[in-house]
């Protein structure tokens, strides 16, 4: 079941592979995002030190957060994935000029979870062409369902 969906990625990036990693959240994160007040369109993914992290996301607090704690709601959130699948997508990003992106997040078996894609940067023609590409299906749907 999907908590936020990041369009804008799908616009900006050819998006390839797919990998789901868990996230190193806070309570009042968790209490946040199942409230629905999270937001990833600005976040991206970077790699330091061989570990994988989620930069810029946006968790807004609850007013209910507990008072012994500040929370911050753009900090940095590590992301949990196998070490094998991090050396693959460290060996992509630094050769090949792929780029992490968050696509979405998610439940899965009751945790949150961060869809991440590895993509690559699409160019303005091909913004356009994916544009016109999505009016022209719009269209053909239209004129099937009405013939007149």
């Amino acid at each position: 079941m999907s908590i936020i969906d990041n369009r804008k990625a799908f616009f900006d990036y050819f998006i390839e592979e797919r990998y789901e990693a868990g996230i190193a959240l806070e309570g009042w994160e968790v209490k946040a995002i199942r409230a629905g007040r999270a937001q990833i369109k600005e976040g991206y993914v970077v790699i330091k030190n061989g570990e994988i992290f989620l930069i810029g996301a946006h968790i807004s607090p609850l007013q209910s957060a507990s008072t012994h704690i500040k929370p911050d709601p753009v900090r940095t959130r590590k992301l949990l994935l196998k070490a094998d699948e991090i050396k693959k997508l460290i060996g992509k990003v630094e050769q090949r000029g792929y780029t992490l992106v968050p696509i979405n997040l998610h439940y899965s078996k009751g945790l949150v979870k961060c869809e991440i894609g590895l993509g690559k940067g699409k160019k303005l023609h091909d913004k356009r062409e994916t544009e016109k590409e999505r009016d022209w299906n719009r269209e053909k749907a239209r004129l099937m369902r009405n013939p007149t």
